[in-house]
C-alpha cells in the first residue's frame, strides 16, 4: 500500500499479516495478533524505518520480577491506540509514511545468562545493519546496555536522554549483569557520553553523577514540560543521542506495575509533553522498559508504556520528515 492511500476494511484485516507498509488500519482493537500498533511482522527489517524488537528479560532485577512479560502486554494494550486520526498530541498519523515492523521477540537462551548480553548485541547490530532505526521493548533495564554498545559501534560515543527514577549508574566491578549498574559500566567503557547525557526523574540517592547531568523529580514538578524538554534538548545537542523511558519514571499512581515504583514521580500527562517536545533530537534509537503485568491494575501500567511508545513514534516520523505531520497545538481554552 502507498503512503496516502486509504485502506479499505477488508484490506485492514488483521493488519499484523495482511496489512501495507503504511498507514494506520480501521479494525477491531480487541482482536488479532499483537503486532506493536498493529504494524506488519517481519524477522528482517531490511526496507523499513523503523524495527520494533521484544526483548523478553527480567533476570537481572534487583525486586520484583515479572517484566519478561512487558513486550507482550505493551504490543497488547497498544492495538487500542492504533486508530485512524493519529494520536491527539501529534497533527496526523505517524505512519502516514513511516514504515514500521515488528520483528517479534529476541530469542535467547534462559539457561545461559553470561551469554545474553552478546546474545542482544547481535541481534541489535544485525537490525541496525540494515538502516532501521531500532525500537526496543523490555524488558528490563540492563537490555538497554547491549543495544547502547550496538549503537555505539555504528555512531560513537551515544549522549542517552535516561527518563527513570532510578540513575542506574551504582558502581560496580564491570562484569555483573544487573538492572541498575550498566550505565556506570557505560561510561567507564566510553559508550556513553557523559556530557550530553540527562537523567530525568531521578528519585533515588546516588551521590555520583559520572558527569551525567540529573533533572530529579522536583526539578520535574517544579517547571513546566517545555522548560524541561529545552534543558534536555540543550544538554542532547545534535549529535547522536538514545532514548530509554523506565516506566517507573511514573508515580506507581500512574504506573504500578513495574519492578522497583518510586512514589513521587511525574505524571502521564508530564511524560507526554515532555517527550512530545523533543522532536527533532536526532535519536538512533530508543526504548520504554521494566513494565511488569503482574503488578498492575487494569492494565494501566501497559496502556501507558504504549502511549509513550506511540509518541516515540512521533518523534521517528519528525526525524524521517513526513509530511504534513508535527506537534498539535493543546492546551486552548
Amino acid at each position: 500500500m502507498d503512503p496516502g492511500e486509504e485502506p479499505s476494511l477488508t484490506d485492514t484485516t488483521d493488519r499484523a499479516f495482511t496489512g501495507g507498509a503504511y498507514g494506520i488500519g480501521n479494525e477491531n482493537w480487541f482482536s488479532g495478533a499483537t503486532s506493536l500498533f498493529r504494524r506488519r511482522y517481519a524477522r528482517d527489517p531490511a526496507g523499513a524505518d523503523v524495527a520494533v524488537m521484544g526483548i523478553p528479560f527480567d533476570q537481572a532485577v534487583t525486586n520484583r520480577p515479572g517484566c519478561r512479560f512487558g513486550p507482550r502486554a505493551i504490543r497488547a494494550a497498544s492495538s487500542q491506540l492504533a486508530w485512524p486520526g493519529g494520536p491527539w498530541r501529534w497533527s496526523g498519523d505517524p505512519f502516514a509514511a513511516l514504515d514500521v515492523v515488528d520483528t517479534g521477540d529476541l530469542t535467547f537462551d534462559i539457561g545461559d545468562l553470561a551469554a545474553f548480553p552478546a546474545t542482544l548485541e547481535a541481534r541489535a547490530a544485525e537490525i541496525i545493519a540494515t538502516g532501521a532505526k531500532l525500537f526496543c521493548l523490555g524488558g528490563d533495564h540492563f537490555t538497554t546496555y547491549p543495544v547502547l554498545k550496538a549503537h555505539a559501534a555504528r555512531h560513537g560515543p551515544l549522549g542517552i536522554v535516561q527518563f527513570d527514577s532510578h540513575s542506574d549508574t551504582w558502581r560496580d566491578n564491570g562484569t555483573r549483569i544487573d538492572h541498575g549498574t550498566m550505565f556506570f559500566q557505560g561510561v567507564e567503557e566510553g559508550v556513553i557520553d557523559p556530557a550530553r547525557s540527562v537523567h530525568v526523574g531521578i528519585r533515588s540517592a546516588n551521590d555520583e553523577t559520572h558527569g551525567v547531568t540529573i533533572i530529579d523529580a522536583d526539578a520535574v514538578a517544579d517547571h513546566p514540560p517545555s522548560a524541561i524538554a529545552a534543558r534536555i534538548r540543550e544538554i542532547a545537542g545534535e549529535g547522536p543521542s538514545y532514548l530509554t523511558f523506565d516506566i517507573d519514571v511514573l508515580d506507581p499512581a500512574f504506573a504500578p506495575g513495574t519492578g522497583t515504583p518510586v512514589c513521587g514521580g511525574m505524571s502521564t500527562n508530564t511524560a507526554e509533553r515532555i517527550l512530545v517536545a523533543l522532536a527533532g533530537v536526532p535519536f538512533v534509537g530508543m526504548d520504554i522498559v521494566e513494565v511488569a503485568p503482574a503488578y498492575d491494575v487494569s492494565e494501566v501500567t501497559a496502556l501507558a508504556a504504549a502511549t509513550m511508545a506511540i509518541n516515540m513514534m512521533g518523534l521517528f516520523a519528525v526525524m524521517k520528515g513526513v509530511p504534513d505531520f508535527g506537534t498539535r497545538a493543546t492546551g486552548t481554552l
